[in-house]
């Protein structure tokens, strides 16, 4: 099993980027899954889920609105779309699989988001 993600980078405020997760060694509808992001000196914060299939998903108040989560099954990749974004959402970006017992068996290393001016 393996996640990577790619997309990060510096942008300004009120700016957009598209996050990817590549997953290989699984099928990737076959689970619920995550973006989880981490900022310097905080911990992990999720930010977005989607269920198996892609047809629910959820995401953490302060993004709403801003951020989509979506998958291409035939890719097996995993997206995170983010409008309108803001310095606090500067982190470290990664996907996470759900082992469907409420915790997360694997991750990626993560992409590096920065949001200044």
């Amino acid at each position: 099993v393996q996640l990577v993600e790619s997309g990060g980078g510096m942008v300004q405020p009120g700016g957009s980027l598209r996050l990817s997760c590549a997953a290989s060694g699984f099928t990737l509808k076959d689970y619920d899954m995550s973006w989880i992001r981490q900022a310097p000196g905080k911990g992990p914060e999720w930010v977005s889920a989607s269920n198996t299939g892609g047809g629910r998903s959820e995401y953490t108040e302060s993004v709403k609105g801003r951020f989509t989560i979506s998958r291409d099954n035939a890719k097996n990749t995993l997206y995170l779309q983010m409008n309108s974004l803001k310095p606090e959402d500067t982190a470290l970006y990664y996907c996470a699989r759900a082992n469907g017992q409420g915790k997360y068996d694997y991750r990626g290393p993560g992409t590096q988001v920065t949001v200044s001016s």
